[in-house]
This record gives C-alpha cells, sequence and structure tokens, in this order.
C-alpha cells in the first residue's frame, strides 16, 4: 500500500463507521473492495492488518454499532471474507474473534437486519472470498454456517438465491479437491467434512417431496458439473443418476427444463466424453420423452459437441428438425421434396399438436429456428444437416407468414391461419436464411427462392424490420451471379431479376417511412458492392430511375436516411463517374457535381452522421485511387481537411485523419522514399528542401497544421492517430538514429516557432487556441520548418503521453480515499449550515 493511502485509511474507516454519516453509493464502496481484493492477492501476509490497525478497529465498530445502515454492514461483511481469505490473516481476525462475530449465530443472522436482502448479500459474498483455505473451510461446516447457506438456496432475492448456489458449489470443489482425490462414490466417512454435508443435502433435496427443494438441487448440480470438470465429480453423478432416471417417468415432475439444462452441462463435462454409457442412455431417454420445447435447448447442445455417440447424436437432429420437417410436409404439393428427415425416431403427433395450436405454433417454430441459426453459426458446420430440405422449409414458412402457399393438408391450413402476418416468425426465419445463403453460398441456392423474397419486397404488409432482413437475404443472394439464371421458374434471365429488383427500389425509395427508405439505400449499396463489376447489373440499374431517386434523398429530412443516401451515392459513383465502362450520362453523374454535392454536406449538414458518412466515402474513394492524378488528390485532401478541422463530431475528425493518413501512403508510393537525412537541418543546409518534393506536395495539402492541431484534441484517439501519422512521416524523411537536438537552429525564427510549438504540444488538451495559420510563427506550410518540426519535436514521448490512460489519476486508490474523506466533509458542512 502506498504511504499516501496509509495515511488517508484511518480517516476513510472512521467516517465509513460513523453513523452519522451517509451517502455512500454502492458504486463508491464496490471500488474500495476491489482496491482492497488488488492489496489481498499482491501480499497474502498478514502485514496488511499488522500495518493498517484501523481496518479490524473498523470491523469492531461497526459490530459495536446498534443499527449499523445495510450498505456498511454489507460492505463490512464483504471486506472480511476478502480479509481473511488467507489463512494468516484468518487466524489474526479469529484471534480478536471479528469472524464468528461477524458470520456467525450471534451476529446478523438473528438481528432484524438480515431482512435486508443486501445484508445476506453480504454475507454470503464474504463468506465465499473467504473459502481458499482449510481454516475457512472448517469455520462454515463446525459453525453451523453451512445449514445457512443451504437455506439461502430459496431466498426471495434471486441474487442472494444464486450466489448462494455459486458459493456451495465452491465449498464442494475446494473440499473434494483439497481434502480427496478418490471419486465420491457414497458418502462416508472416508468423504471430507464439508463435502459430506452438501452431498447428503444434495440427495435430501434431489429426492424431495417439495418442488422447490428439487429445482435447488438441480441448479446446485447445473453449476456444479458446468464450472468443473474434475474426475471426482463422476461419483457424484452415480449417485444421483438413479433419481434422474425417475424424473422422466414422474407424472409430477414440473421442472424439465432444469433436467435438460442439467443433462447439456454434464455432456459438456469432459467426465463423460468416455465410458458415459449410462449416462448418454439417459440423454437419449430425455430426448425422447421431452417435449419439443423442453427437449430443444439440450438438442442444439449436444449437436454443437465435437464429441458424441452417433446414435445420440440423431436422436437429437431429429429433435431439433422434426418441427422443420411438419411444416415441409404440410406444405408439400408432391413427395418429392416431403421431409427433412428419413424417418422420425419419435412420434411427430406431439409436434403437430403444437403446431396445430395457436398458442404454442409461433413460440415453436421461433425457438426452432433460433436453435438451427445457433447451429449454422457453428465454426464447422455439419455435415449432416440436409440444407437443401431446410431451405425449402424455410422457404413453406416464409410462403405461410404472407399468405402465398396454397396448403396440401389439413395441418398445412391451419398453420396458414395461425402464421398468416406473424412477423416474429418472418423475422426468425429470415434471419436463418441469412445465415445459411452466407455460409453456404451458391450450395444452397434453390428454386423459386427469388420469387418468396420479391414477394416480401413488394408487399404492402411487409413491415420495415422484416424488409430490412428480406433485403439482406436478397442481396447475399443476388451476389451469386453465376446462379441468377438458374435459379427462379419465372425469371429466366438475370436482367429480368434486376428490372424486378430496380422497380422495387424506386417503389421503396419514395415510401413515407423513413425506416424503409434507409433500408433500401442499405440494400442499393450492398448490390453494388457485390455486383459493380458485372455489366448486366450496371447497364440495368443506370437505365432505372434509382440513381436519381438516390440523389434526391441526399435532402431527406431524416439523417439516418441522408446518411445512408450519401453512402449510396458514393458507391454509385464507382459506376458513374470512376469506371472505365460507365455509359455516357448526364450531367447529373458528373464526378465535380457529385464531390461538391457531398463537400457541401460535410461543411453544413446539421446532423452527424450524414457528415461521418461523406468522409467514410471520401476516404473509399482515395484508398481504391480513384480521386485521379497527385494534383487532384492533393486539391481534394487540401479542401476536405479545411472542413473537417473545424468540425465539431470527433468521428469527422478523426476521418480526416484517416484521408490524411491514406494520401500520405499514396503518395510516398507515387514519388518514392527521399533521400533522408540522419537529423534534423540547420538553415545551412536547407537548399536541399527545395529538391524533396514529398514534404512540398504535404505542406501545399495543409497537412501538417490539421495533424499537429489534433495532437491537442480533447478527443485522445484523434491525438493518438495524428502522432501515429507523424512518425511516420518522420520515420519517411529521416535515418532512425535521429538527433532530437536542433543543429544550428537556436537563434533563428523557424527555430523559435518550433520551440514554442513543442511547448504547446506539452499542454496537450489543455493548450488554447491552437494556432493553423502561421500564428507564433509557426507556418505549416513551409517545408523547412515543418521538416525541423519533425526532427526535433519528442514525438515518442507525446505517444507516451497520449496513450497513457487518464484513469491513473481519477481513479487511483489514493483518489478513491480523497473522495470519500471530501464526502464526510460536505456531510459536516451541511450539519453546520443547518445550525
Amino acid at each position: 500500500m502506498a504511504d499516501e493511502c496509509g495515511l488517508l485509511l484511518p480517516r476513510v474507516c472512521a467516517a465509513l463507521a460513523d453513523p452519522r454519516q451517509s451517502g455512500y453509493d454502492d458504486t463508491c464502496l464496490e471500488k474500495l473492495l476491489d482496491w482492497f481484493r488488488v492489496l489481498t492477492r499482491s501480499d497474502p501476509t498478514v502485514s496488511l492488518l499488522q500495518d493498517n490497525p484501523c481496518l479490524p478497529d473498523f470491523i469492531a465498530a461497526v459490530l459495536a454499532l446498534p443499527e449499523p445502515s445495510p450498505s456498511i454492514l454489507s460492505f463490512t461483511l464483504r471486506l472480511a471474507g476478502i480479509l481473511a481469505a488467507s489463512e494468516c490473516r484468518f487466524q489474526h481476525l479469529q484471534q480478536e474473534q471479528l469472524l464468528v462475530r461477524l458470520f456467525g449465530g450471534d451476529g446478523p443472522l438473528n438481528s432484524t437486519l438480515w431482512e435486508d436482502a443486501s445484508v445476506r448479500s453480504g454475507w454470503v459474498a464474504g463468506v465465499h472470498s473467504m473459502m481458499h483455505h482449510q481454516l475457512a473451510l472448517h469455520f462454515l461446516c463446525s459453525g453451523g454456517g453451512i445449514d445457512v447457506v443451504f437455506a439461502l438456496q430459496g431466498d426471495p432475492s434471486l441474487f442472494v438465491a444464486s450466489a448462494a448456489s455459486q458459493l456451495l458449489v465452491h465449498v464442494l470443489t475446494l473440499s473434494a479437491e483439497t481434502e480427496t482425490t478418490k471419486p465420491l462414490s457414497t458418502v462416508d466417512s472416508d468423504c471430507p467434512t464439508c463435502a459430506q454435508m452438501i452431498i447428503k443435502h444434495i440427495e435430501d433435496s434431489i429426492q424431495s417431496s417439495s418442488a422447490s427443494h428439487v429445482e435447488q438441487s438441480l441448479k446446485l448440480l447445473a453449476n456444479l458439473f458446468g464450472s468443473c470438470g474434475a474426475p471426482w465429480t463422476k461419483g457424484l453423478w452415480f449417485i444421483i443418476a438413479k433419481q434422474l432416471e425417475s424424473f422422466l417417468t414422474e407424472e409430477t415432475f414440473q421442472a424439465q427444463h432444469m433436467l435438460a439444462n442439467l443433462l447439456l452441462k454434464m455432456a459438456w463435462s469432459p467426465v463423460f466424453s468416455d465410458n458415459g454409457g449410462r449416462f448418454w442412455a439417459l440423454v437419449t431417454s430425455a430426448l425422447e420423452r421431452l417435449t419439443p420445447l423442453q427437449a430443444g435447448p439440450l438438442a442444439v447442445g449436444i449437436l454443437s459437441l465435437y464429441e458424441c455417440p452417433e446414435d445420440v447424436r440423431m436422436q437429437a437432429l431429429t429433435v431439433l428438425l422434426q418441427p422443420m420437417d411438419c411444416i415441409l410436409r404440410a406444405a408439400s404439393q408432391s413427395l418429392e421434396y416431403a421431409g427433412l428427415l428419413d424417418e422420425s425416431v419419435s412420434d411427430p403427433a406431439t409436434v403437430e399438436s403444437l403446431l396445430s395450436s395457436k398458442s404454442s405454433c409461433a413460440g415453436l417454430l421461433c425457438q426452432t429456428l433460433a436453435h438451427v441459426e445457433q447451429l449454422l453459426s457453428l465454426i464447422h458446420l455439419p455435415e449432416d444437416l440436409p440444407y437443401t430440405s431446410l431451405l425449402r422449409s424455410l422457404m413453406a414458412i416464409l410462403q405461410f407468414c404472407n399468405g402465398f402457399l396454397s396448403p396440401a393438408s389439413p395441418l398445412g391450413s391451419t398453420v396458414s391461419r395461425i402464421l398468416i402476418n406473424c412477423f416474429r416468425v418472418q423475422k426468425s426465419a429470415l434471419d436463418v436464411l441469412v445465415v445459411l445463403l452466407e455460409r453456404k453460398g451458391s450450395c444452397a441456392q434453390t428454386e423459386n427462392l427469388f420469387d418468396v423474397l420479391l414477394a416480401y419486397l413488394e408487399s404492402p404488409n411487409t413491415t420495415p424490420t422484416v424488409l430490412k432482413k428480406a433485403f439482406r437475404a436478397t442481396s447475399i443472394w443476388m451476389a451469386c451471379w453465376p446462379h441468377l439464371s438458374c435459379s427462379s421458374s419465372q425469371w429466366q434471365q438475370p436482367e429480368e431479376i434486376l428490372e424486378a429488383v430496380f422497380l422495387v427500389l424506386q417503389k421503396r425509395l419514395c415510401s413515407p417511412c423513413w425506416e424503409v427508405r434507409d433500408s433500401s439505400l442499405e440494400f442499393l449499396t450492398a448490390l453494388i458492392q457485390a455486383l459493380r463489376d458485372h455489366d448486366e447489373f450496371r447497364n440495368s440499374l443506370l437505365s432505372s430511375e434509382v440513381p436519381r431517386l438516390t440523389e434526391n434523398l441526399l435532402e431527406d429530412p431524416e439523417s439516418y436516411v441522408r446518411a445512408s443516401a450519401v453512402t449510396a451515392v458514393g458507391h454509385l459513383t464507382f459506376l458513374t463517374c470512376f469506371s472505365p465502362e460507365s455509359p455516357t450520362v448526364g450531367n447529373q453523374y458528373n464526378k465535380e457535381n457529385t464531390i461538391a454535392k457531398l463537400q457541401e454536406i460535410l461543411s453544413t449538414d446539421s446532423e452527424g452522421f450524414p457528415r461521418r458518412a461523406v468522409i467514410n466515402i471520401f476516404n473509399e474513394w482515395l484508398a481504391e485511387g480513384f480521386v485521379g492524378q497527385l494534383e487532384d488528390r492533393e486539391q481534394f485532401v487540401s479542401r476536405v481537411i479545411q472542413t473537417v478541422e473545424r468540425d465539431l463530431d470527433w468521428e469527422v475528425r478523426l476521418g480526416g485523419l484517416q484521408l490524411v493518413q491514406v494520401f500520405c501512403t499514396h503518395t510516398i508510393c507515387q514519388l518514392g522514399r527521399p533521400k533522408r537525412p540522419s537529423a534534423p537541418v540547420s538553415p545551412a543546409v536547407t537548399s536541399s528542401l527545395h529538391e524533396n518534393e514529398l514534404l512540398r506536395v504535404f505542406c501545399r495539402a495543409k497537412l501538417f497544421g490539421f495533424l499537429f492541431q489534433s495532437l491537442c484534441d480533447c478527443d485522445k484517439p484523434l491525438g493518438q492517430e495524428a502522432c501515429s501519422i507523424l512518425l511516420r512521416l518522420r520515420g519517411t524523411v529521416y535515418a532512425d538514429d535521429i538527433l532530437k537536438e536542433p543543429q544550428g537552429t537556436e537563434g533563428s525564427p523557424a527555430g523559435h516557432s518550433i520551440a514554442w510549438l513543442q511547448r504547446t504540444l506539452k499542454q496537450g488538451s489543455l493548450a488554447q487556441n491552437f494556432p493553423t495559420d502561421g500564428g507564433n510563427g509557426v507556418d505549416f506550410q513551409d517545408p523547412e520548418s515543418m521538416m525541423l518540426a519533425l526532427g526535433t519535436i519528442d514525438l515518442e514521448d507525446l505517444r507516451d503521453e497520449l496513450n497513457r490512460c487518464s484513469d491513473h489519476v481519477e481513479k487511483s486508490p489514493q483518489s478513491l480515499l480523497q473522495d470519500i474523506i471530501a464526502t464526510v466533509g460536505t456531510v459536516e458542512e451541511n450539519e453546520a449550515d443547518c445550525y
């Protein structure tokens, strides 16, 4: 502990123990506990208590209060647990009877303060913190504390109940792993005391006639198997296996979802990866007997396992896909595509019954679709997943939801009535479709998919959220360009598909709903990014009304739409102005006109989103080399910088710095690196600078004023980016062994101005009215001055200062202690004012 903190700590402890003081928020106290956790981990000896007797004195003072505040008592319980985490400090506190008075029967347990959930939570947290050694285990189990933890499993506060369950897992793990190495196959005298008590409690609870006790034991077991995969846990399985098996056949059992969660946690444990025959038989039985809603999470979890028995895997796949299979069978007009599954391991009657019920149909499908999406998002896709049939089932669901499918069975008619315009299912199905298309690409193509998507794009009943997802799926589908001509029975040519899409876009871009206009522009941008190299796409787009309508939306009243319009226009420019194959079009697509429009938005738009979009587009143009020759790029960058350096939005200014970085990189590549001097130049050698075209270009583009100004920006990311750029520029201009002291420049005007600049930069964001126009003698457009600045200013020191988090001052332990003392002073002043 730092000396300054050691001097402040007694005053803080006295203030916290003073019942007249109040107003300490939980965040302040939690930060104090975090500091003590760091201290105790770094030094497990008793010196922390010996050097700071105010800590045990504080605990004793709180215990002596007739009615301490619940928050301070909870803090004290947590603090005592943190301090008692090492054996020597535990013994020190026990010698003064502090721990037994806090956590024993004569403490808060039997006072009215125990009714406050924060006190119970503090008690559990304190016990949990000290459970790192045998002394703490003996203290808990011999003093009756373990029975308190058992009772708190059923606490009305969910936070306390959950913490109690986690504490029991921790105690059982600590007891079993520190006191025994053999499997816990039975509760006998060889079993550690704490472990005996907890396992006996689990046995009694899981066999109890009380549903709440059974649920508590299942939660506890799930926490245990989910956090501990030690070999001894397999012995616990032998103790509980018979009872778990009986739950599947008991009609009165109501915690099926908890049982499924426990089985999933156990399946992920390495203990059952080998020789787990009885366990996997129980998993198979659960998949067969639980309802689809109950078994779904277990099934997708099993399928996510890297290894599991093949028969269990097939059973899980059947459970997961059976709702999709029933939908496909209900929708099929013939037997050609009927079913995802070759055979049903379980009776589909239960699934069909759920799909026929209005109260369960949408819920079952949404859960199933979420699980399928989860499965498709795995790094390694399951090879045995029937992707084509799955895609057809998704199409059937989407058609049921918009009424475009004629049912082929009584079940289909019922499902169609239930799902019509059900946007929950529509969103879920489109989410799965997007993932399937992203992962499988052209392998997931099937006929009529475009017809299904187009129906959603055209329908006035499609909600904005569903439309956005339909646009996303359509853009991914269209990106598989070679398959467009063979992916639909109705649309034989790609040109016909494109014409249909652009007709929809023309309509949607004029929608009165801003969300629709916005998602339409995003869709257009995605299409251009994917298909701009295809002549059919380019010609079809430019011959439609879409470009004109898109430019009109640059003046949309909604800022989000204007931002999306900027992005779309920026990508349209790749086709209309920058592409060598661009057709001859009207003046509205002139490059200079487009740049002027976007620069006007950058200068005048009152909202940040459109301005950010403009600077992002300018960066893309420059990065892809679409701005033209060096002279054009130089003028372009100069104009943009003069605009963004005055922008109040820090993200716009950061985009300007990124533009500078791209420009510098391209210019260096084009002109090559200059012959670099080994030290800052003096006036005697400045004539060589006239040959340094690189610096002259950067000065004409007015980069340096913006870069040095950004070093003092109040938004630190800008200073960091600017410093990084300047360091790269210096590395380009100078050799690695650069000297930091100017040679022969001390008395020159340039030397004085650069010295002033360095002093100003050291002030950082505190610098006022930073001059970028030659004030104080600094000429940011003079190559000689800028070369001297690059070689003289200590950019490494500035970088270190910028990278140094300001939290080292504001959030230091000393600052925290001072804040607490200051709060006490404020309270005392207020009390004095009252009298």
